[in-house]
Formats: C-alpha cells, structure tokens, sequence
C-alpha cells in the first residue's frame, strides 16, 4: 500500500503557481555582446536614412481647413447670398451675412480641428511599438522611431517594422504574403532577409535594419496602401443619400420659388434672394458634420476607458453588438498559468523535461514558461544546461504538436521532444486502443477541474541518418500528460453579468478541452445552453446547419482558426453583429472577419491587433462592457440630434413656402439673413450640445439594434415630422394673429421669429430624451446645452433690444405681453411630446402589470 501511494504521487506531481512572468520575448546569453545603437547613432542614422515612415502626409494648415468649409454647399449659398445683399443694395446686411459666414466658418473649422486632434490622437495610440536593442538595453519605441542599422527584436505574431538582415533567430517563420502572394510561411536563418509588413508566423529573432520608410521593399511598392479609401460604413450611406436627395429637393424647390416670386413681380435679383433663403433651409448640412464629430470624438472618449478605437466608424457598429465571442485564455482567465499536475505515464520520471526540450530554448509562451519554472523547480541548478537544437518542427497541425531534435549526450544519435494536443500526440505515438482510453479517461478528468492538458512524447533518431519531412514520422513514445491551470479573471462574472444586462450574447471559443471550456464557463458566469461544440464539428456541418448550432449553443471547444472564422460568418450570416475578442496569430482571421474585432493591447500579437478594430489597452474585458455601453450612448445621441434637425427645419421651410404659395400678405417674413441665424444656433446644438449628453437611465440595459435596421422606424420619422408641423402651426398661428391685429410686416416677423427660437430651445430640451419626461432629463449634467442655449437667449435678446440689430433682422420691438404669447405659443407646440411620453410610459407600466398577473 505504502509503494502504491508512493508511486500515485509519482505519477501524479502537483505544482503551485508560484512562478513569476517573464518578459515576452528574452533571448538567451548569446545576444548580451548585441549592444545596438547609442543615442547619438540613433539621431545620426535618422539624420541620413530618414524616419521609418511609408508616407507622410501633409499636415492640414489652417487655410486648408477654410478652404473645405468654404466648398461646402451651405457656405457656397451663404457667399452668394451675401454678395446679392451688396448688389442690390442693402450693404448692413450684406456686412451681417459676411459676419456670419466668418462665424460658421470658425465654427467648422473649431469642430474639423477638434475631430482632427481627435483621430491624431488615435493614430499615435495605434501605431505599433517595437522591441529595439539600443545602448545594451531592450526598450520599446514606435514603429516610426526605427532607424537603419537599429537591432529589433521580433516574435511569433509581431508584424516586422522595417526590412533587416536576421542576426539570431529561434525557430523563426515569417509570413511573406504581403508582398509575394505565397501564403506559404518561409523559414528563415541567420544573414536571411526578412521585410517590412511580413508577420512572424513562428519563432521569434533578431534582426539588423537595413531599410525603413520609402527605403524598404513595401515602401517601394508606393503610397497606394496608405491612401485607399475606407468602404463607408451602412449608416454612413444612408445619411450622404438622405443629404443628396434633400440637395435636390432644395434644388428643385429653389426653381420652383424663385420662378413664384418673379410672378409675383420681383426683380430677378431679389427673387434669387428670397429663394435662398428655401435652399439653405433644406439642407440639413449638419446632419454630415454631427456624424463625423460625434464617432471621432465618441472615439477619442473611449481611449480614456482604455479601449483603442482604430477606426472611429467602429463606434457606430459596437453599440449594436448582439453577441459577443470570447477567448478563453487571457480575456476570460488571468494568463498566469502554472503547471498543476504532470501524470508519468512511461513511470520514466521524463514528462517535464520533456515538455521542456520540447519548448522553445527562451519561452515566450504563457504555458511553455510554466513548464520551464515547473521544470527548474525540480532540476538541480548544475543539470538545467540546455542542449542546443539539432532541428525543429515549429507548432502546426489541427490540433496542433511541435518538435525538437538534439544531439543525444552519449553522441550514439539524436534525442526527440514533442508536445501538443493529446489526440495528436497519441496519434503520433500510434498508441493501442487501453493506452488511449487510460490517457484520454485521464485527460478529461484533468480538464474537467479546468486545467488544460497536453500530451509530452519522446523518441530516439539513429546518427546518420537525415530527419523526416513530417514530425509525425518519428517513432514516438508516450511519456504522459502535463496539466496547467490559468484562473478566471477575478471579475469576470460582474462583466459576464454586464454583457447580458446589455441584452449581449456570450459564446466562449477557445482551443481546451470541451471539459476545461465547460469549467471556465461556469466559473466566470457564462450562461450555458445547448452542448459544446467542437471545431470538428464545425468543420463537418453545412453553412445552414452552423447558424442554428451558432445560435443555439454557447461553448465552442477545440477550436482552430478556419472553425473560429466560420463561427462567426454563421452568427452574422444569422442576422447577428459579432464581435470578437482574441490575442494570437489563430485568431486574426475571426478578428478581421468579425463586425467589430477586439484585440488583447498587452499580450495580443501584433497580427491580432493589425486585424482588429479596437484593441484593449490594459486587457481587462470590463472596459469593453463599458465601451459598449459608450457605443450605444453615441448611436443614441447622433439619433436625437439628427431627429432634432428634422423637426426643427421642417417648420423653416414651410414658414418659407407657405406665404409665397398661399399668397398671404408678407411673402417673405425670412431672408437668407434669417435663416443664417437660425444655422448659428442650430449648428452647435446638433453637433456639440448633443454630442456631450450622458447616457440614459438604463439605456444599457435596452437590446441592441438589429443588424440592417434604419437608422429611424417609420413612427419615429412621423413622430418627428409631426414635431415639425405642430411648431409650424404655433408658427402660423402668430403669423395670422399678427396679420388679424393689423401689425405691420416687422411685428409679425418679430412674432414668428421669437417663437421659432422659442420653440427651438423648448425642442432641444425635449428632444434630450424620447422616453423621460423633462422632469427627469433636466437632471442630467450636460452644462454644454445650457452654454448654448444661454447664447441663444443672450442673441435674441440684442434683436429684441439693441436697435441696429432689430433693424439688420427688419423686426419690431415687442412688448411683454406680446413677448408672453410668443413663449406660450412655443411652449404649447413643443411641450405636447411630453404627453405623448407620459401616455406611452402607462401603458408600458400597465402592460408589465398585466404580463405580471394575467
């Protein structure tokens, strides 16, 4: 008895984790005499060679900003506006319009720079860091700092910054395809070139730059792959088709009034005036502008939550995510791995110098460096010499093995290491059917306490003999099972918990065991339906078949990049909007195909974050439940703001059309003058008022938009265009108060123009919410909303009061009652909505009652 428990601890050693994480990437001894370049090498070399720079571009001086806005359509209606003042001989105004047109220019210009600084920001924060060797030192740099003759170091999925000649390598594989095509990996030896835009498939090295920028063989290719043009987004189109067809309808409506007013009599000049003030009314310029803004800065905002928006039009697709793919190791758990347990089935004592042989001589990898601590940890310190490496089979296969080869000590031949995927090694070591059944039994019942486990082999190679094109041709041996465990992060069930009160479904996809996938998933929370599914499965089921298992089914186990990939094509063939976590070269196809990719910023390979959308700084899943939260909060906020130009230039355009066609007394109560005010005030509220607006209570908790859904429902356009006509009315009705009294053209403009911006500033404030009354929303800290509507109580009271301005606007003094009336009027054509909010908030509380108890 006491031999039987002596040899269970034999053959089943436990380890505590206790070691520490090493740096990612530390080559061994051999490169200490490597010292790299001083500083002032560095600056000469830069001064000589230039900077590692494929193309840049020109800086956007001021002017250039002014000449953009000065293209646009509204500012081009404005310049003519302004001169048609001065021809016809109305010079204050005509001063006026060119006031105007400087203020809406600093405006756009204010809100370009603003935007601009924004995705400068973001373009520093993405730009890749490079490992160089410099004074002695490692020390990371951005890609753009690298110099000719500068020692960088690279591994297993970094993307190579600049061309270099490879001074050490380990096992060093590069991905070519950039710029040869071949999606073959070529191996590569010291003196062997390797390329910048290459991705380092395998292995990790050394190299000495021999090129950067312009210089190297991709910057020779051209400037062509940094000035494609990005695809728009779908909601980008559809707000530029909406934009366009309003330009055309201002168009037509402009031919149409101007032709109206010359019937009338007008002089051609005065006529194309008065139209004018149609065609700025029509275009919801913006509409453009409030976009734009709203995804750079909503972009530049998620930096500070510690999630890197590459592409600030990702914002647009990460409030509607409906599910969520997520890696296991690093995203779900901590990526401290220890080895927890090794089973000796040869009773050799070999399983962890084995598994050591078998890793690479300086690991990288999470689990290889646990299995050099556990390995150190019961090896003498005058026994742990590592042999140098005959050969090698880097880690390849579905599942995947890898293979050293070295000099046997007794010189009689060569020793071989393996390690990889159970299955596979059994595989390799053509194991009879009781071994397989006792290695597997054991297998599942370590994944089952969430460990994951790979199978060690080993074999012998006689002397003279050349190795075999396949490591699977080796007479393997089985040596037994290392066990290593890697704990959820600790709180991962509180962001679990956050992705499903954002209506967000969570699939974990990882490589485990489906045991080890199913004791993760329980541990962090994870909701679990149907079965697990394993990356065979996948691989054998039609494209049909896979979107029902997709959507059905939770845990993905066994998992390899073609699988991950085709998972997320079914969810989003499904209807869903995927995205997708990942850290490792395997995951870059999933990452790139998925709606929103998101890459691990710290231990991420640089092939996960090139493929990515978003990466996350700092690895903590939390801030990507919070940068849901924030992409939901942007979409909100562009809605209301893009409704509230609806409701609000409806009414312009009738006050505008109506008279003229109706042929009431005053024809023209706005002029170009007018409208141009109304712009000033407009503009802001759109695009920065709205822009600041918190999120709303519980907004988080709503489902997410479905994929392909407008960007309003049909109700929601009638319900704004019924907010525009109810102002309209408020509007006519003190037109035709005026005209009843017999006020003459200056009051009742004074009238309509006072409840107009009455009603405006009512609207922004209602429109801050289309479900919590005003009580509510007033409650929400915006002080940016309050600072323009200050502004614009502050402008109308000097049309009111200051004389040479009421003269500009050709309106009249009010008196308090008549000021009175126009508030009420405002206030009863845009406070009705509240009611309508009411109304819908009881009957939805009535119909939870009545769900609640039938």
């Amino acid at each position: 008895m006491r031999d039987g428990k002596k040899r269970e601890d034999f053959c089943c050693r436990r380890f505590l984790p206790n070691f520490a994480l090493q740096p990612v990437f530390h080559m061994s001894s051999p490169l200490n005499p490597l010292s790299g370049l001083s500083p002032a090498e560095v600056i000469a070399s830069r001064q000589a060679n230039g900077a590692n720079y494929l193309y840049v571009q020109p800086a956007r001086l001021w002017w250039h900003r002014v000449r953009d806005v000065l293209s646009e359509p509204m500012v081009l209606l404005l310049l003519i506006a302004c001169v048609l003042y001065f021809a016809i001989g109305d010079p204050v105004e005509g001063w006026f319009m060119a006031g105007a047109i400087l203020f809406v220019v600093l405006i756009d210009v204010v809100q370009d720079y603003r935007s601009e600084r924004a995705l400068q920001t973001l373009r520093r924060l993405s730009q890749p860091r490079v490992t160089v060797i410099r004074d002695g030192r490692r020390q990371e740099v951005p890609a753009e700092e690298i110099v000719v003759n500068d020692l960088i170091a690279f591994a297993e999925g970094e993307r190579i910054a600049a061309d270099a000649q490879v001074v050490q390598q380990n096992d060093l594989s590069v991905d070519e395809s950039i710029l040869t095509g071949e999606s073959m990996p070529v191996f590569k030896r010291a003196d062997d070139r390797v390329y910048q835009g290459s991705t380092v498939n395998s292995g990790a090295g050394v190299g000495r730059v021999a090129a950067v920028g312009a210089g190297t063989e991709l910057g020779k290719l051209g400037r062509a792959l940094e000035t494609i043009e990005t695809e728009p987004t779908p909601l980008q189109r559809k707000i530029d088709r909406f934009v366009r067809q309003m330009m055309l309808a201002g168009l037509g409506a402009f031919l149409i009034v101007l032709a109206v007013n010359m019937v009338h009599g007008y002089p051609f000049w005065s006529a194309l005036l008065y139209s004018l003030a149609l065609a700025m009314a029509l275009i919801p310029e913006e509409i453009p502008v409030a976009f734009s803004s709203f995804m750079a800065l909503g972009a530049y905002r998620m930096t500070r939550q510690s999630v890197l928006v590459k592409q600030p039009r990702t914002v647009e697709s990460l409030g509607s995510a409906t599910v969520i793919c997520l890696d296991k190791t690093g995203t779900i758990t901590e990526n401290h791995m220890a080895v927890a347990a090794v089973h000796d089935f040869s009773k050799r004592g070999m399983v962890i110098a084995s598994a050591r042989r078998a890793s690479e001589p300086e690991p990288f990898d999470a689990m290889e460096r646990a299995i050099c601590d556990a390995w150190e940890a019961e090896t003498p310190a005058e026994q742990r010499k590592q042999r140098s490496i005959m050969h090698e089979y880097p880690l390849e296969g579905a599942p995947p093995m890898m293979t050293h080869v070295y000099h046997s000590p007794s010189g009689s031949g060569s020793d071989v290491y393996a390690k990889g995927a159970v299955e596979r090694i059994l595989k390799v070591c053509k194991a009879d059917i009781v071994l397989e059944n006792r290695v597997m039994s054991q297998t599942r019942e370590m994944a089952a306490k969430g460990w994951r486990v790979l199978g060690v082999a080993s074999a012998d190679w006689p002397a003279g003999q050349p190795f075999p094109e396949q490591q699977d041709d080796f007479s393997f041996a089985f040596e037994g099972l290392v066990a290593l465990y890697d704990p959820p992060k600790g709180n991962i069930r509180e962001v679990m918990d956050g992705f499903y009160q954002a209506g967000v479904d969570v699939k974990m996809v990882t490589g485990d065991f489906p045991e080890t996938a199913l004791y993760i998933a329980r541990e962090s929370g994870i909701r679990l339906h149907g079965d697990v599914v394993t990356g065979e499965q996948v691989g054998r089921l039609t494209e049909q078949e896979l979107r029902v298992v997709a959507r059905q089914n939770t845990v993905f186990a066994r998992m390899f990049p073609q699988a991950k990939l085709r998972l997320v094509d079914a969810l989003k063939a499904d209807g869903a909007v995927v995205a997708m976590t990942g850290d490792g070269v395997n995951d870059g196809p999933a990452l790139k195909s998925a709606q929103v990719g998101v890459a691990m910023g710290r231990r991420g390979a640089e092939t996960a974050r090139a493929a990515a959308s978003m990466v996350l700084l700092d690895d903590d899943l939390a801030h990507l439940v919070v940068a849901v939260q924030t992409g939901r909060r942007i979409y909100n906020n562009l809605r209301k703001a893009i409704r509230y130009i609806l409701s609000i230039h409806l009414p312009i355009v009738l006050v505008v059309v109506l008279p003229l066609v109706l042929g009431w007394p005053y024809l023209h109560l706005f002029t170009p003058l007018h409208v141009i005010f109304l712009e000033l005030v407009m503009g802001p509220t759109c695009a920065i008022a709205y822009e600041n607006e918190p999120g709303e209570p519980d907004g988080s908790r709503l489902p997410p938009r479905t994929a392909g859904n407008n960007l309003f429902s049909g109700k929601e356009l009638l319900l704004s265009m019924v907010q525009g006509l109810a102002i309209t009315a408020g509007l006519l009705f003190m037109y035709q108060w005026g005209i009843h009294r017999n006020a003459g053209e200056a009051s009742v403009r004074s009238y309509v123009f006072v409840t107009l911006l009455s009603a405006n500033v009512f609207l922004t404030l209602v429109n801050r919410s289309f479900v919590y009354t005003l009580a509510q929303t007033l409650l929400y800290r915006n002080p940016v909303i309050w600072i323009i509507i200050g502004f614009t109580a502050l402008l109308t009271t000097a049309i009111l009061l200051v004389q040479p301005v009421r003269d500009t606007f050709d309106m009249a003094p009010l008196r308090w009652a008549e000021l009175g009336l126009c508030l009420a009027t405002a206030l009863v054509s845009v406070l009705w909505f509240e009611g309508w909010k009411l109304f819908l908030n009881v009957r939805e509380q009535y119909a939870r009652k009545t769900t609640a108890f039938p």
